[in-house]
Parts: structure tokens; C-alpha cells; sequence
């Protein structure tokens, strides 16, 4: 598979608003109805991470949050091979949206670095909009398969009977994705899964995340990644729902348009 290639720095400045700007939530509000993406930088502290998440959204309490809201992403040394915790590793993540295996993901993910890793360890961003269009254009029978409802299951045992891609009755289209030992496929699926990780991968963006800087995405359109990592690299990630209102996923390109057949049962 080809590796993300794109620069780090026209990427991110491509795609940062100032947040400490006048009507700075209008502007980030905007970006991500647009594309489903921001960069932020000058977070240099836990505390300014979660004055600037909850001036966004309302934070979404899970399992691996701490107690105020926040996530710490760092290699315990403990979770790296149990399912479901390999964030909590030092080795690489494939694309995946958050909290996959809930009925209802939360829609925004911040992710922020605190401490910059030695070596690896780089962000690898992927618009699942992308990801949509290439498999429909290369061949829809990939498409239409990974549409179709209940043909994944993602989580534990107390998981989500889901689909890569849900249409939605305005015929906006969500990804949801987990690519680990969590997930598992109808036989549908499972001959259209190298070439769904394959588009994945060949739309990945890369971000070097020195100390201060950060990725808020929409969990229903962008796919996050990361390559492995030496070292005592830390991140803080908020999970929550909009404070602002947001459409569903995003609009198919028109060569890659579904046919109007809803596969909504999220």
C-alpha cells in the first residue's frame, strides 16, 4: 500500500483557524459542515485542551475517560495487546472512526499533543468522502456492499450491528469503521475489505503533532490513523457532541452518488 505522503505543513495550515480569533466557534463551525476539519494550535496545557473542547461540544463520558472528560493517550505498557486498547500501545492503529461499536458516536474528536514522540507516532488523517467516491468509481459492487445494513459488527460483546457507510434519508452518507479484532463481517463484506483498506490508506494525510498543536475532526467523515512510536508520546482527546448544529456525514460526489436506497439503521 502507498504511504501518506502529503507535507505536514500545507496540510495542517490548510486546515487551522485561530481559535483564540473573534467568533472563532462561527469559523470552526463552518469548516467542519464544510470539509469535517480543523487544525488548532497553542494548547500547550491540559487545561486550555478542555476549555477549548467544551467551548465546542458537550463531552461524551466513556470508558477510557478521565474525570474530566478527557482521554490520556499514552503507552501504559499494559493494554497494548488486549482488543480494543491499542491506542493505549506504542505500534501503529489502522483507520478507524471513535467509539465504532455504540449505537450513537459521538461526532467530534479532539485530539491534541502534549509531549511529541522520539521517533513515529505521526496522525494519519483520511476523509471517508474520499474514501466513497474511490470505491464507487473504481467499481461500486465495493460501495454498495459496504452500504449494505447490518453487515458489520463492531465491539465487544455488547457491540453495534452496523455498515461502513449508512445513507441517510437526504442521501448524506456516514462512515463508521474498526478494522481490529473487534470487528466482524458478513461474508458480503469480507471480499471488499482489502480494497476498502487499501482507499483508506491511499487518502491518508499526515500530521506531525509537536507539543501545542491538535486535529478536531467530524467522527461521522474523517478516519484517524497513526504509525508507530518510540518514546513517551501523550495526547489529549475529547470525544462530545456539537454545541453548533451539523449535518449528517457528508455529501457524496456526484460521479459516486448511492442510489436512493437508505441503509439509516446507524
Amino acid at each position: 500500500m502507498r504511504r501518506a505522503h502529503q507535507p505536514y505543513a500545507d496540510v495542517f495550515a490548510r486546515h487551522l483557524i485561530d481559535h483564540t480569533a473573534p467568533r472563532a466557534v462561527e469559523a470552526i463551525a463552518e469548516r467542519l459542515r464544510d470539509t469535517g476539519l480543523v487544525t488548532v494550535e497553542g494548547l500547550t496545557s491540559r487545561t486550555a485542551v478542555l476549555a477549548f473542547a467544551t467551548g465546542i461540544m458537550s463531552l461524551t463520558s466513556h470508558r477510557d475517560s478521565d474525570s474530566d472528560g478527557l482521554t490520556t493517550i499514552h503507552h501504559t505498557r499494559r493494554h497494548a495487546h488486549r482488543a480494543g486498547f491499542a491506542g493505549f500501545g506504542n505500534g501503529g492503529l489502522d483507520p478507524h472512526t471513535d467509539r465504532s461499536g455504540t449505537p450513537n458516536p459521538p461526532r467530534l474528536m479532539l485530539l491534541v499533543c502534549g509531549q511529541a514522540a522520539i521517533t513515529g507516532g505521526e496522525s494519519l488523517l483520511t476523509d471517508g468522502q474520499a474514501v466513497h467516491s474511490d470505491l464507487f468509481i473504481s467499481g461500486r459492487e465495493a460501495g454498495l456492499a459496504l452500504a449494505q445494513p447490518r453487515t458489520a459488527f463492531f465491539g465487544a460483546g455488547d457491540g453495534h450491528a452496523t455498515q461502513v457507510f449508512t445513507v441517510h434519508r437526504d442521501q448524506r452518507v456516514s462512515v463508521r469503521l474498526r478494522l481490529d479484532g473487534l470487528a466482524r463481517w458478513n461474508p458480503i463484506v469480507q471480499p471488499h475489505l482489502p480494497q476498502l483498506q487499501a482507499a483508506a490508506v491511499r487518502h491518508q494525510m499526515r500530521l506531525i503533532l509537536a507539543p501545542g498543536l491538535g486535529y478536531l475532526l467530524d467522527n461521522e467523515r474523517w478516519l484517524h490513523a497513526r504509525r508507530a512510536f518510540t518514546g513517551d508520546r501523550l495526547c489529549w482527546r475529547a470525544l462530545g457532541q456539537p454545541r453548533f448544529p451539523m449535518p449528517r456525514g457528508f455529501a457524496p460526489v456526484p460521479a459516486s452518488a448511492p442510489p436512493p436506497v437508505l441503509s439509516e439503521a446507524g
